[in-house]
């Protein structure tokens, strides 16, 4: 059981790092001065933002902060005597 615990340990640390570097990548939420009176930009980058770059990382980093959150219940409870 302690090696299962170990695996699960050391998976946990890469999937943090990943998260790191996945979130460390992604470029910031610049929406400009009208974000602040409530303009809608109705862009070509605001139609298709899932098919590029950006939304690949936005889907990838909520995978892996579910497998983040799953891992870290897995060892809570295995941890529980």
């Amino acid at each position: 059981m302690s090696t299962l615990r170990i695996v699960l340990t050391i998976l946990f640390i890469i999937v943090s790092v990943v998260i790191n570097i996945i979130i460390l990548v992604q470029q910031g939420n610049d929406a400009g001065l009208g974000s602040l009176s409530g303009q809608k930009s109705d862009t070509y980058w605001s139609h298709n933002k899932g098919r590029s770059k950006e939304g690949v990382l936005i889907r990838v980093t909520s995978v892996f902060i579910i497998l983040f959150f799953a891992l870290a219940c897995v060892l809570n409870i295995g941890s529980i005597k």
